[in-house]
């Protein structure tokens, strides 16, 4: 049995016919039973509540509903009510936008049948719901191509500070994972630690050292906490600092004359790329060209916990020059001297690979830098073949696009995804016919380049897009660090610094001129002699004017100043009365007193008068007689009992 096609055409709503004449229409339409329009719009009410109530059913357990009242409309009405609102002009203009509306036919539907009015509004009766899917269509490729315009928007690049490393090309770069410092190592063997909180806005670095001695610093990197600094140096040896710079881990250096490098205690050749496990604090794989990948276990232990070799072609050994982990950490990958892309599951032997694509890039050039998305399905390779490609995981076989024409110098140019993977970043040498070096960005979804930014007059080697920050931080050849950012859109970082003015430190000691000494010269011709800054500050403590010398207590007030003794009653009556008068110490107090005896006894002033009204007649016992002698004393026990 043939079923008929669903066709498409156009809706339009006839408000300008009659009611006569749509009911005529309608029985000349094709032979279609046709019924009234308040019966259609009662059908799709009941349809819509029966499915309203099914839905509350399923959800809540009820078993019924009460009976349905459908809502009448009246369509006469609701036309009439519109023609009189509305203007003639803006009718013909809605007639018009009636026109681009498109639902579906009935099956048995002709051409002709179209151009009648009765089926233009059985149209809009019957699917009035038609057009949503395309317009969410539309509306999605609008809101894609507005994102796409606001590209540039998100660089943060209005404003820039600079940085000066030293005078030799600045070949690593990290950042704290926190925002509050970075690092920087150099191919003069420098490594500068740079402390955003602490700086100024002359931008110096509060600590410089050499930790791998005579040996160009390749790569650094954070841990996943931020305690730690892993430094791949050209030695063999790779190495682990904390954040003040100070050694906590040195890797062991294995036997050169051993051919199998699994039997080795570590990497017997130059070191060429590392990085940290992205969740485990002690853990962190390192590159060389010895043809290894090594992942290191443990602070305490310093020994090597798997070894990974990489093969070319015919099986024999590549080195591996740019690796790095997932996002989740079950690969790791590694760009070989090859040209080739090889991947391994952490979760199975590192015997075979995952993922191997073998003409990734040119052969004889290194693969500078290998880098995941943030969300984990892409992949971006630099290459010194001038290339920057973007893989998917999915389907690894051919890369999504390849952008050449990128100039590259350095081994360790590497390029970097935007927080939101909606750009890719990375920077080129300075050609010979150019007078700035570029960075360049390219979008993932369309590959096209979204920005260009001239950087200096010279190459541009690292690129560090902090997610934290939304700052770009880039490295040069002439050993300047840029740092990019937008004032509304980046946080902390750089714009700590720029606020904060350069205060120049007073010199505590200084070097005076050679003198020539003459004590017999005249006054006149006599020169000062140079004394140090401790001397003179020394002379300056004792001048009460340049020391600033509090004034000192005074014994007696003066110029409205309180004496020591203070304004008290008290200390009035003291310092006036009792102290005027005062008992030298070494006199004797009993002299002093009696020293007014006869005074007192002449002239009473204190005691005598008060109470010479009422003081008593004194009497006092007159003097015995000479003839009578006193009475005898008490007889002893002794005498008594002798009588």
């Amino acid at each position: 049995m043939q079923r008929g096609k669903i066709s498409f055409g156009k809706i339009q709503l006839n408000v300008s016919k009659t009611p006569a004449e749509t009911k005529t229409s309608e029985q000349d339409a094709g032979g279609f039973k046709k019924m009234d329009k308040q019966q259609m719009i009662r059908q799709i009410e009941d349809v819509a509540e029966d499915l309203e109530s099914q839905h509350l059913k399923e959800v809540m357990g009820i078993s019924g509903f009460g009976r349905k009242a459908a809502k009448v409309f009246d369509i006469n009405e609701q036309i009439a009510k519109a023609r009189t609102v509305a203007p003639p002009v803006q009718e013909q203009q809605a007639e018009d936008d009636d026109e681009d509306i498109i639902g579906p036919l009935p099956p048995t539907a002709d051409s002709e049948d179209q151009k009648q009015p009765g089926a233009e509004t059985e149209k809009q009766t019957t699917a009035p719901n038609a057009p949503d899917g395309e317009e969410d269509n539309e509306d999605d490729s609008e809101a894609d191509s507005d994102d796409e315009e606001s590209l540039p928007r998100r660089i943060p690049y209005t404003h820039e500070v600079q940085m000066q490393h030293g005078s030799r090309a600045v070949l690593a770069l990290a950042g704290d994972p926190s925002g509050a410092r970075i690092v920087s190592g150099s191919i003069d063997y420098d490594m500068c630690f740079w402390d955003f909180v602490g700086m100024d806005s002359s931008m110096r670095s509060f600590r410089q050292l050499q930790p791998c001695e005579n040996h160009p610093i390749r790569s650094l990197q954070y841990s996943v906490t931020g305690d730690m600094i892993l430094v791949i140096s050209g030695n063999a040896q790779a190495k682990v600092l904390d954040r003040d710079g100070f050694e906590k881990l040195e890797c062991c250096k294995g036997d050169q004359y051993i051919s199998d490098m699994t039997r080795t205690k570590g990497h017997v050749a130059q070191l060429t790329s590392g990085c940290w496990h992205p969740f485990n604090r002690e853990q962190f794989l390192t590159a060389a060209l010895d043809g290894t990948l090594r992942v290191w276990q443990g602070l305490r232990s310093k020994e090597q916990l798997q070894v990974i070799k990489t093969r070319a072609q015919g099986g024999l050994r590549t080195s591996a020059s740019a690796c790095n982990y997932n996002r989740d950490a079950t690969l790791i990958a590694a760009g070989c001297v090859d040209g080739s892309i090889q991947t391994w599951d952490t979760r199975k032997m590192f015997v075979n690979t995952t993922h191997c694509v073998r003409s990734a890039h040119q052969k004889g050039s290194e693969i500078t830098s290998i880098v995941f998305s943030y969300m984990g399905q892409q992949l971006a390779t630099r290459s010194n073949d001038e290339t920057m490609k973007l893989w998917d995981l999915r389907n690894f076989k051919q890369p999504m696009h390849t952008w050449s024409n990128l100039f590259s110098r350095y081994d360790t140019t590497d390029c970097c995804f935007s927080p939101d993977d909606r750009m890719l970043v990375t920077g080129e040498s300075l050609p010979k016919d150019q007078t700035e070096a570029h960075l360049y960005f390219y979008s993932t979804k369309t590959f096209e380049q979204v920005q260009r930014i001239p950087v200096a007059n010279s190459h541009v080697i690292k690129t560090l897009w902090h997610p934290k920050l939304n700052q770009l931080f880039v490295s040069c050849g002439n050993g300047i660090i840029k740092c990019y950012y937008d004032e509304q859109r980046s946080i902390r970082g750089a714009k700590l610094c720029v606020v904060k003015t350069h205060r120049k430190r007073q010199q505590m000691e200084m070097v005076g001129v050679s003198q020539i000494i003459t004590p017999h010269a005249l006054p006149l011709f006599r020169q000062e002699k140079t004394r140090s800054s401790r001397k003179k500050m020394e002379k300056a403590r004792m001048d009460p004017v340049k020391s600033k010398r509090p004034d000192l207590p005074i014994t007696s007030g003066q110029g409205g100043r309180v004496a020591s003794s203070g304004g008290t009653l008290s200390s009035y009556v003291i310092r006036n009365l009792g102290l005027s008068k005062r008992v030298d110490d070494d006199q004797d107090p009993r002299e002093a007193i009696l020293k007014f005896a006869k005074d007192a006894a002449e002239n009473p002033y204190w005691i005598a008068p008060a109470y010479k009204q009422t003081q008593p007649k004194a009497i006092f016992s007159e003097k015995l007689p000479t003839d009578e002698s006193p009475p005898s004393a008490k007889k002893s026990k002794t005498e008594t009992d002798a009588t």
